[in-house]
């Protein structure tokens, strides 16, 4: 079987090819299958060569909207054309926003585009999901982006500093010195979002609040964006002050790693009662982001794999 596929620009077939060729010897490696080029036509042939000329089509698509290629882009290519699933990068105009150096932040992945379509389209979205799928940074980028169209009047981004515990007075500085080591993650999101210098402004005027989540009983954020970050780590106790909280005009997103729980044993998680109590709820979606939307190296791909599969054993073993 051959394939051929014609690229608008040699340009385009030498990033497709990458660096020694890095890029084919990895979708040669995965499929039975040559690959060959002659001036824009990149010729595959063998009986894998329809999946092959799938992946080249995403890689040009890439290409063509402004992305980098990268180990990580052609293997998510490569597991899409192996699942037979179509996938069609953001093109060039379609961004979740513009960092303060004016790079386009977009999904990578069909699980972070289904992500952001439920942010959009519900008041409560919780994510769940492993390091590295950008739960985070793209709740980030959806808040600033509602802050810039002033769909909110403000930005709150919490998160428990339960490594901490009562155990704060062992820091040095203020409170706000002793929680920064925990908040820092979030501190960096913003920062690249908006530049430093806005950052900054917004923040002096408390357009911005980055806070430890126990700052949040008592109050009611009406017109916010508020982010809850490490959830696993919060309490069920805490994990419903904090949801009962949100105001009118308010948005939130509670993003989470339920592998990754730093609770003392015997302590519930809030972010596992939630995801069960309020799954069947009007307004409040659920969605679950997996090693495949992994946008880090590609060997932390293949570490979360390697330890949920160690857990699947082990719970196995163990009759659950």
């Amino acid at each position: 079987m051959e394939r051929t596929y014609e690229a608008k620009s040699l340009d385009i077939v030498m990033n497709i090819f990458g660096s020694f060729d890095e890029n084919i010897k990895i979708i040669e490696k995965e499929f039975d299958v040559r690959i060959s080029n002659r001036d824009n036509v990149i010729k595959m042939t063998g009986p894998d060569a329809d999946k092959a000329a799938s992946v080249i089509n995403q890689l040009a698509a890439s290409l063509e909207s402004g992305e980098e290629l990268n180990e990580q882009n052609v293997r998510y290519a490569v597991f899409m054309a192996k699942e037979g699933i179509e996938f069609v990068p953001a093109a060039a105009g379609d961004y979740i926003c513009l960092t303060g150096r004016g790079k386009p932040i977009k999904c990578k992945t069909r699980g972070q585009e289904d992500y952001i379509r439920k942010i959009r389209e519900n008041t409560v979205t919780i994510a769940v999901g492993p390091a590295g799928t950008g739960k985070t940074y793209l709740a980030v980028a959806m808040a600033v982006d509602s802050f810039r169209r002033k769909e909110v009047s403000k930005i709150i981004l919490t998160r428990p500093a339960v490594e901490a515990g009562e155990k704060l007075g062992f820091l040095p500085g203020d409170l706000q010195m002793k929680v920064d080591p925990y908040l820092r993650p979030l501190y960096d999101a913003l920062a690249d979002m908006l530049g430093m210098e806005n950052y900054q402004k917004y923040l002096e005027r408390g357009l911005i609040e980055i806070a430890p989540l126990a700052y949040m009983r008592g109050r009611t954020l009406d017109d916010a964006y508020i982010i809850l970050d490490e959830a696993q780590n919060t309490t069920p106790e805490q994990m419903k002050m904090f949801l009962t909280r949100i105001g009118f005009g308010s948005h939130a997103v509670i993003t989470g790693d339920i592998t990754q729980i730093d609770l003392p044993r015997g302590t519930r998680s809030g972010l596992r009662d939630a995801i069960k109590i309020l799954k069947n709820i009007e307004d409040i979606a659920i969605t679950q982001l997996t090693d495949r939307d992994v946008v880090r190296h590609p060997l932390v791909q293949k570490i979360i794999a390697a330890y949920e599969r160690s857990e699947r054993k082990e719970q196995q073993r163990n009759g659950q």
